[in-house]
């Protein structure tokens, strides 16, 4: 199983991006999946999460309403869409996967996830 996290970049605080995570495996639907963001000299940490048929959904905090998960398993893919993006938002951005989760399971710990994307870079100036 392989994650491919796409849609990362440089953008202004206030503005908008769509962050994709492509999964290379036929049975998608049986993965939860998470995404998570790290910063040099810390932990990695949890953002969003989203359970195997999308039915259930859980946030970090300090998403407050901004950013908002969604998977497609007809397209073996999730979606991270953030808005109103601020300079503490600057992080790699990381989509895992849980092969063991249970169907309405959101997963906030890194270490229930088996497999990782690459991560994508997400800049915002201020």
């Amino acid at each position: 199983v392989q994650l491919q996290a796409s849609g990362g970049g440089l953008v202004q605080a206030g503005s908008s991006l769509r962050l994709s995570c492509a999964a290379s495996v036929r049975t998608f639907s049986r993965y939860g999946m998470g995404w998570f963001r790290q910063t040099p000299g810390k932990e990695r940490e949890f953002v969003a999460a989203i359970s195997r048929n999308g039915g259930f959904k859980d946030y970090a905090d300090f998403v407050s309403g901004r950013f908002t998960i969604s998977r497609d398993n007809a397209k073996n893919t999730v979606y991270l869409q953030m808005n109103s993006l601020k300079p503490e938002d600057t992080a790699v951005y990381y989509c895992a996967g849980n092969v063991n989760a249970i169907l309405s399971g959101v997963y906030h710990s890194a270490r229930v996830y088996e497999v990782w994307g690459q991560g994508t870079q997400v800049t915002v100036s201020s």
